[in-house]
């Protein structure tokens, strides 16, 4: 087998980089373990970070959770949030004490959106209601895409959240977010079709 050029990986063409991501998945080789990771805390375009955390998916989980693991303590925001959104792809729910509330609440909304994400794939049971509620104590965070990734956070933990929501804060803008998260877990469908208007978050759902 012919190995994968891993100098593609910092080409100037995103199309040379995105191949190479491909390349490496396909061949599926644990020891490109480390440029993966590496490369997802800097690589810009979006496409190629989805491709580069595919073909991490597709490599042992032994290698690559201790090293994106790893990653969750690095300085760099995006190492962060890609190692995040990574782990809740390969969806080992022995990494959920890595999630951390600093995580949750870091001040990078990238990395908490991420770290909200993947909280809720990789939760246990018994945690649900406790991740409810420290979710919850961030309603009215962010624009509106920020107000919506956490409203649908908290909507994939189910009924759990309930409680989080009737004690918000009565700051108009947490209520309204609050409100207009209730309403998306009674109505997953108005998260897509009126999204803009219920969940956002602000003074569009404080009328």
């Amino acid at each position: 087998m012919i190995p994968v050029d891993t100098t593609q990986l910092t080409a100037t063409n995103s199309s040379v980089r995105l191949q190479a991501a491909l390349t490496a998945g396909t061949r599926a080789d644990p020891g490109l373990t480390g440029v993966l990771v590496a490369r997802c805390a800097v690589e810009p375009d979006f496409f190629v970070r989805d491709m580069l955390t595919w073909a991490l998916t597709r490599l042992p989980a032994e290698t690559t959770v201790p090293a994106l693991l790893a990653e969750l303590r690095s300085e760099r925001a995006q190492a962060r949030s890609q190692a995040l959104h990574t782990l809740s792809k390969i969806g080992d729910r022995s990494v959920w004490p890595a999630i951390t509330r600093a995580l949750l609440h870091d001040p990078d909304d990238e990395v908490a959106r991420s770290a909200w994400r993947a909280a809720v794939v990789l939760v246990p049971d018994e945690e649900r209601a406790t991740l409810a509620a420290d979710l919850a104590a961030q309603l009215g965070r962010g624009d509106r895409s920020v107000r919506l990734s956490l409203s649908r956070a908290l909507v994939a933990l189910g009924d759990v959240i309930e409680p989080a929501l009737d004690a918000a804060g009565q700051d108009p803008a947490v209520r309204a977010h609050a409100d207009a998260t209730r309403r998306l877990l009674r109505d997953p469908d108005a998260g897509f079709d009126e999204g803009k208007r219920i969940v956002a978050l602000g003074e569009d759902a404080a009328c």
